[in-house]
């Protein structure tokens, strides 16, 4: 979503069996965290470390300091404690990157203020669950915090006035390898979790990003957007069309996770850019086109071909093929348009799951070049 230390809690990841991967914490666990040390340290003057908080689900997960940090500046006090995220066996951009949450006094009455700090991010488009103007602090971990502020205030009988910094040092270049630009958060990194845990491959952190990418575009007036399986795709798509960034979604191999959402939330147009193998997956009604997870039918995808014209003998070395690219070769090499059949048939596949919200879907299908080598016909938008 730069490595300091190789894992942040006192306690190791959720408890998994032995063959499955470990799990981890979030940005907004390690966020509260931070904020519990830090507001602790504003009242008595001692960080406790480590630092134990609650999770929505009552997970009560422990955490060691990184830092821990107090100052006075010209608006007073200040503590500071930083957690350095251990993502457990997920493939997160964030893994072992530094969360501090920097408390300060706020004034009475104010309750809990959030700030963006360093490398976190700043809302600038509608759409979100956040207003423009707001930190990128999502949430879930901002309910988190604000609960963590009350539990110490009753503690210590303090009125729990205070302003909650967060920050994470090289955010802002992380922030590149995520889609928050593209969803106009600019600046850095949001502060992301709904249970605090993170769940090897879970691929929830896409799916999200898919969603809050429909959600913008919505909030944009948008008529017109694009889910694509790749890079490649997705540039031959801009191209055609002139698309604005804002328009294109990054679908990947989630399909179905951005469609059934258009079902729930619809706009009036939909293309849908990919690779041939991947489109092929889709035309047969698989909604995850992750290679591990779906596979191409290719005795279906030979009578196909049949459908384009094929004579029986090509059928039949279609049958006996490595790969769904080598059916296309077969298909070019004949001057049969498999492309824009298998391009239709995902457009239909794909209108099936949208159903009834009567949008108007196309597909377009690329080679690895970028190409267009099938588009779909019929009833598009």
């Amino acid at each position: 979503m730069s490595g300091i230390a190789s894992d942040a809690s006192a306690e190791p990841g959720p408890e998994t069996p032995a063959t499955a991967l470990r799990r981890g914490w979030t940005t907004g666990a390690c966020a509260t965290a931070g904020t519990r040390a830090a507001y602790q340290a504003l009242l008595t003057g001692r960080f406790p470390d480590p630092v134990t908080i609650t999770l929505p689900k009552g997970e009560r997960p422990s955490f060691a300091l990184a830092v821990e940090r107090r100052g006075t500046d010209a608006r007073g006090d200040w503590a500071e404690a930083g957690i350095v995220k251990d993502a457990g066996d997920d493939p997160d951009v964030t893994h072992q990157a530094l969360i501090i949450a920097r408390v300060r006094r706020a004034p009475p009455g104010s309750g809990v203020i959030f700030r963006a700090g360093d490398g976190v991010g700043t809302v600038t488009r509608p759409g979100l669950p956040l207003p423009p103007g707001e930190p990128a602090i999502n949430p879930v971990p901002r309910s988190l915090m604000q609960q963590t502020v009350r539990d110490i205030a009753a503690q210590h009988n303090d009125p729990g006035d205070v302003e909650i910094e967060i920050s994470v040092p090289g955010g802002a270049e992380l922030a590149k390898q995520t889609w928050n630009p593209r969803l106009g958060i600019l600046g850095g990194l949001s502060i992301l979790g709904t249970t605090g845990i993170v769940v090897p491959f879970s691929c929830a952190a896409w799916i999200h990003s898919i969603h809050r990418g429909v959600d913008v575009a919505r909030a944009a007036g948008l008529t017109h957007v694009a889910g694509c399986t790749g890079s490649t795709s997705e540039a031959a798509v801009q191209a055609l069309y002139g698309l604005p960034e804002v328009a294109l979604l990054d679908m990947g191999d989630f399909a179905g996770a951005l469609l059934k959402y258009l079902r729930q939330h619809p706009l009036p147009r939909l293309t849908i850019g990919g690779g041939f193998a991947k489109l092929v997956k889709l035309a047969q009604g698989q909604m995850d086109l992750h290679s591990g997870r779906s596979q191409v039918d290719k005795p279906v995808l030979a009578r196909w071909l049949g459908d384009c014209g094929a004579d029986a003998a090509l059928i039949a070395q279609a049958a006996q093929a490595n790969t769904a690219l080598e059916v296309l070769q077969l298909a070019q090499t004949a001057s049969l348009p498999l492309g824009d059949l298998v391009a239709t048939k995902a457009r239909d596949a794909a209108c099936a799951i949208v159903a009834p919200a009567q949008m108007g879907i196309d597909v377009v299908a690329v080679d690895r070049g970028g190409r267009i080598i099938g588009r779909s016909h019929g009833a598009a938008a």
